[in-house]
Order: C-alpha cells, then sequence, then structure tokens
C-alpha cells in the first residue's frame, strides 16, 4: 500500500495537512508529562515534580476533552466513534476468508491504534485521581496505602500501553513505507487529498503553552500555595 500510494502522489505536490498545531503540542506535553512522571515516581527529591508533571496530564486530559467537542473534525468524538463502529464489521469479515484485503488489514491496523489511544486517554483520569487521593492521604493511613498501589498499577498499565502504542507506529511506519510519527511532528502527510486541518491554530498552541508555564512556575515558586 505504501508504494502504491507514493506512486500515485504527483512530483512536488504539497503533502496534506492532517494535524494542527494545538494538537501537535498536546501531544509532546502529554508524552514528556507522563515519561517525567513516571521517572520520578520513586524519588523523594523529585516528588513536586513528580505531582506538578501529574496535574499537567489532568490539564492535558481536560483540554483533549474539550478538543473532541469543538476541534478540527477528524479529532471530534463523534468521529472517533463512527471509526470504532467498524470493529464489528472488521471482525465479522474474518468469516469470510475471500474478503480479506490489504484494505482490511490496512482497516485493522488503524482500529488497534485507535484502542490503544481510548486506552491511554480512559487511564489519565483514575491514575492522577489516585496519586491526588494517595498524596492527601484520604481516606487515613490504610486506605492511602491501597491508592498508592492503585495509582503504581494504573502508571504501569499506562507505560504497557504507552509501549504497545509505540510498537504500533514502528510497524505502520515499516509496512506503509513512511514514518507513522511524521503528522505528529510536521502535521502534514505526503500523498493527493484535500487537507484535513484547515487552520494551525497557532494563537491556541501559544495559550496552551503559556497556561503550561503558569502552572509551572506556580507550582515551583516557594511560598505559593499548591493542591
Amino acid at each position: 500500500m505504501g508504494a502504491s500510494t507514493h506512486s500515485a502522489t504527483p512530483t512536488g505536490a504539497r503533502p496534506r495537512r492532517v494535524t494542527d498545531l494545538p494538537t501537535r503540542l498536546y501531544h509532546a506535553l502529554l508524552g514528556l508529562s507522563f515519561a517525567g512522571a513516571y521517572l520520578s515516581a520513586d524519588s523523594e527529591r523529585w516528588r513536586s515534580l513528580h505531582i506538578t508533571l501529574g496535574y499537567t496530564m489532568a490539564a492535558l486530559l481536560v483540554f483533549r476533552l474539550l478538543y473532541g467537542l469543538f476541534g478540527p473534525r477528524p479529532l471530534r468524538w463523534s468521529s472517533m466513534a463512527s471509526r470504532l463502529r467498524g470493529v464489528g464489521p472488521w471482525l465479522r469479515a474474518w468469516s469470510t476468508p475471500s474478503r480479506l484485503n490489504a484494505a482490511h488489514w490496512r482497516q485493522g491496523q488503524n482500529l488497534l491504534m485507535l484502542l490503544t489511544v481510548a486506552g491511554l486517554l480512559a487511564c489519565i483520569a483514575p491514575l492522577v485521581l489516585s496519586g491526588h487521593a494517595s498524596w492527601n492521604e484520604w481516606g487515613g493511613e490504610g486506605m492511602t496505602d491501597v491508592l498508592e498501589e492503585v495509582h503504581e498499577a494504573l502508571g504501569e498499565g499506562l507505560l504497557v500501553l504507552v509501549g504497545l502504542h509505540l510498537a504500533l507506529l514502528a510497524v505502520l511506519g515499516l509496512s506503509r513505507g513512511t514514518p507513522a510519527v511524521t503528522p505528529m511532528l510536521t502535521g502534514r502527510v505526503p500523498g493527493p487529498g484535500p487537507d484535513l486541518v484547515t487552520s494551525q491554530r497557532i494563537g491556541l498552541a501559544l495559550l496552551m503553552m503559556a497556561a503550561a508555564a503558569s502552572g509551572w512556575i506556580w507550582a515551583a515558586w516557594p511560598g505559593l500555595p499548591t493542591f
């Protein structure tokens, strides 16, 4: 499929824009926040960093929930639900081997990627909430121990999902002949067709950066109240 797509692309054609700047910034901040929070989880010295990055993940989740309502059409929850409805027909196609073709395998890859993304998003809220509850000792010492165990288990589960997500990106890149991370790096993909995103929304991206920087400064500044 990758070779045929490239052959159909006119020489010098402009790559299609498929991802806007706020989405790419959200993706980068979420990945960096989780990596930093995971690496600092067992360090008392970096405890404040761990907590700050956890709250950053919560804020990014809120952004993604709202962007799924008001953002570009490819990122809306209605679009995700429409694609997830393809799981049933995709599974039923296995009962008729003659219907299996390259398009069916490509759809399967896309569905699996979509499911991992949904799993990642679903893990963030309970992960952050359990961390917040254990840090503030909700329910007393006994409950705090339970919440810490839950928080740790959710963190390990999210790490597994991140690993699966990265593995799928590598497989997609190899099978299609183009890096699958390109949309989150440049916002564009090669090939004919219309742009899926019409604006980069630079103003919103700058607002996101300002909000993130303000939260980090607030958490790091001595004497200011924290959560």
